[in-house]
């Protein structure tokens, strides 16, 4: 809940800053507001505090605390893992695989490097948004170098097989990132038992500050710097770092996982009660993506003849925040990729909405939404 007569129900878009967080990163915009690099107390208690902040970020993935990177958000750590490796194996010939359901932050660097001349492979999905580890296997090539699959659709909400393609890649030298920025702090998240190289999560995703990311670089992997200058960061991203933001992330995390259990119990609840809701009012109302294997709060449906945009911006004015595809992809009247992928048709893609629920809704908000997606449905059937 926002407001008296807001609800939001975008918390895949972003999300509120915690109170936890808020209280925790406040202090350090004004009153301790050092520079972490400097050597006097002021500047020390800063770096002492993004220390206890990386070591939280390692503590709920399951990684070291020296294989954290702090960044700016997902879009950049992603970007930074997958043009690393043009510098990395710059003598050899390339073939990268992904997905076809990625984030444009992935698409977008995979379609730029392609344009220069290496092999890139987007594997399709099924109608569930899952891909194939068997279709991974099969399109490695002896100049494979790189995989990245993300671990949770932003779209979508579909869990990708990590483990089981990264066992795939046991015995090969082929390095695997997966984009994890809808997924950690929502469930469970362990580098190791994931067995990534890279993986990559935004601070606003799990209730921290926007213009923090996270990127976690398997120790002993070599990554070339993304800006050079000073030593922070382990020396491969220069610049005074954003100390409030990062407290904020490392606080908002370690939140996030001691609630994670009971907060998914509800959120799978309120998502049961609004497709219950839904389908009975437009039964002919089409849910994409994975049931079993699922984001718990997130809900994307189509409706059939009923444009998405439309039917959001009705939404909005009964006072509920929904939305139509990735806020990095808002506004563009194109239809979503990652629907098209599904197999939808581009009037079905065009159609849909995505509802996303966060630790500051509940349950008694079901209803008003229920009732404001209906409403706006009918309210355009009856005035076509």
């Amino acid at each position: 809940m926002v407001g008296e007569n807001l609800i939001y129900a975008d918390n895949a878009a972003t999300t509120r800053i915690s109170d936890r967080a808020f209280k925790k990163m406040l202090p350090f915009l004004r009153e301790q507001y050092g520079n972490a690099s400097s050597q006097y107390s002021f500047g020390v208690k800063a770096k002492r505090e993004i220390e206890q902040a990386r070591k939280n970020v390692a503590n709920a993935i399951g990684a070291e605390p020296s294989e954290i990177i702090f960044t700016s958000g997902g879009s950049e750590a992603n970007s930074w893992v997958i043009r690393s490796i043009l510098e990395t194996y710059h003598k050899e010939q390339i073939h990268i695989i992904t997905s076809a359901i990625e984030h444009h932050s992935v698409l977008n660097v995979c379609r730029a490097i392609e344009r220069s001349g290496i092999e890139v492979t987007f594997l399709p999905v099924d109608y569930t948004g899952r891909v194939s580890v068997d279709d991974v296997l099969a399109a490695i090539k002896p100049h494979t170098k790189f995989i990245t699959i993300m671990l949770a659709n932003n779209e979508i909400g579909t869990i990708q097989p990590i483990a089981e393609i990264s066992r795939l890649l046991k015995d090969k030298e082929i390095l695997f990132h997966t984009d994890a920025v809808q997924a950690v702090g929502h469930i469970p998240v362990d580098v190791k038992a994931l067995n990534v190289d890279y993986l990559t999560a935004s601070a606003h995703k799990f209730y921290g500050a926007k213009g923090t990311g996270v990127l976690y670089r398997r120790s002993g992997l070599e990554l070339p710097p993304l800006i050079f200058g000073g030593q922070q960061e382990h020396g491969v991203r220069a610049g005074t770092e954003n100390v409030a933001g990062i407290i904020a992330a490392g606080c908002a995390i370690e939140e996030s996982v001691e609630e994670m259990a009971e907060r998914t119990n509800i959120l799978r609840a309120m998502v049961e009660k609004t497709v219950k809701g839904i389908k009975d009012k437009i039964p002919l109302v089409r849910i994409n993506g994975d049931s079993e294997n699922q984001l718990p709060g997130m809900i994307n449906l189509s409706f059939d003849n009923v444009p998405g945009e439309s039917l959001m911006h009705l939404i909005d004015l009964k006072g509920v925040c929904v939305s139509t595809s990735s806020a990095c992809n808002s506004g563009r009247d194109e239809p979503s990729h990652v629907l098209l992928a599904l197999g939808l048709s581009e009037q079905q893609a065009k159609s849909a909405i995505r509802i996303s629920y966060g630790k500051y809704n509940n349950i008694d908000e079901v209803d008003d939404v229920v009732m404001a997606v209906c409403d706006s449905y009918h309210k355009i059937v009856m005035n076509r």
